[in-house]
């Protein structure tokens, strides 16, 4: 399946950084993680790191799907509020969502730092109402946020426009956000799992999944076979294909990237990402060679073929609101792309086993805006679950939230 069109700059940037053998041979493991891009990496990384014999293998090229497509705003910021989390389940699932993801934002800061030259960079993150009408639920949503302790600062409509020369009803102002490479980081921490004894595989198709209550066996459209004692699906959007239940909705995302913005015509945006409360929403944020990433005017289709051509029209329609946003910015599209996402109803992702297939298989579906920051948790998650342990987060990111 064709997750993305158009050219999505990491691909473009970084071009195939390491080669990985297909899979030739029927292996055995203690884990095998079916999908190599960004999440399938944090994830076997996390189980490597504490001793478990780990199978990597991706249908793809590594990082090569969605991955590649990602425009990786890091915020523990999700995009259903705080306030209707804890209206839609309690006060403490809300704070527990909130809480793990702010600690999600220092746990990919320490990991890229180890990894090293992944264009991470801290950042602060600015949420604009975009009309008057969202600003009361904008408002409400930083009371909650204040009331908790999380890292925000209230901007009204002339604090905006002094600070930042927006003109919006109101704003609230994280100080705590990031921006990484996800390609450079995925494609980084494979290889160092490699040179460390990890067997990576790319270019190697999944047919079935075939359990027992001791083991499952993958067999590929190879004819190999990867015997394993968990198997955690890693694949994106494309892991709803394994299941007969409809988890979540499709949609796809629309970016460009501009050239190099001189520091000083960027101003403040070179430090700080911009979202907006209406729904879908336009977002940008910068690279470390000073380019500005821009995203947004989502819709249901995710039909290569229908994205294709609305690749262009839907850059042009972003760099528009860019102007108008600032008027001294020339930020033209230099590259532009779509890739197709999954969204659950409730902003959150899905982590663990399935009724369908038992304890042994278990998905990680970091669906949503946040998708890098849930693969953290989902990293810690499913190593616990795998290790027989509690976690706090598997009631609220697992299946049973469904019904």
């Amino acid at each position: 399946m064709d997750l993305k069109s158009g050219y999505p700059f990491w691909a473009v940037k970084n071009g195939l950084m390491y080669a990985f053998p297909k899979l030739d041979a029927d292996v055995s493991c203690d884990v095998a993680v079916v999908g190599a891009g960004i999440t399938g990496a944090l994830i076997a990384d996390e189980l490597v790191s504490h001793g478990h014999d780990v199978v990597v293998l991706d249908q793809r090229d590594i990082c090569w799907g969605s991955t590649s497509a990602s425009t990786a705003l890091l915020q523990y910021e999700i995009d259903t509020h705080g306030i209707d989390l804890a209206r839609r389940y309690d006060q403490d699932s809300a704070l527990l969502a909130y809480e793990s993801c702010l600690t999600a934002i220092s746990q990919l800061e320490e990991l890229s730092h180890s990894v090293g030259d992944v264009d991470f960079a801290n950042c602060e993150s600015l949420y604009y109402a975009s009309n008057r009408a969202d600003h009361p639920g904008l408002e409400d949503e930083f009371a909650w946020r204040k009331r908790y302790g999380f890292p925000v600062r209230w901007l009204d409509r002339t604090a905006l426009k002094d600070e930042y020369g927006l003109t919006a009803p109101s704003a609230i102002l994280s100080s705590v956000a990031a921006r990484v490479d996800p390609y450079r980081l995925g494609s980084r921490l494979l290889r160092r799992m490699q040179r460390q004894g990890t067997q990576v595989f790319d270019r190697t198709r999944v047919d079935s999944l075939t359990t027992s209550d001791q083991s499952v066996q993958i067999s590929t459209a190879a004819g190999m076979s990867i015997r394993a004692k968990h198997v955690i699906v890693a694949t994106g959007y494309e892991s709803q294909s394994w299941l007969s239940q409809r988890v979540a909705k499709n949609r796809s995302s629309y970016a460009y990237i501009s050239d190099p913005i001189d520091r000083g015509e960027l101003r403040w945006l070179a430090s700080t990402m911009l979202w907006e409360s209406a729904r879908p929403y336009l977002y940008m944020r910068t690279t470390g060679d000073g380019r500005l990433l821009v995203g947004g005017e989502d819709d249901d289709r995710d039909t290569p073929a229908r994205r294709d051509r609305l690749v262009d029209r839907k850059a042009a329609t972003l760099q528009r609101k860019v102007s108008r946003l600032f008027p001294h910015l020339d930020a033209q599209p230099a590259f532009a792309w779509a890739g197709t996402f999954a969204e659950t109803s409730d902003g959150l992702p899905l982590f663990g086993c399935h009724p369908q297939y038992g304890p042994r298989v278990l998905f990680a579906m970091a669906f949503g805006g946040n998708g890098i920051t849930y693969s953290m948790l989902g990293a810690g998650l499913l190593r616990a679950q795998i290790e027989g342990r509690p976690h706090p987060l598997t009631g609220l990111f697992g299946f049973s939230r469904l019904g």
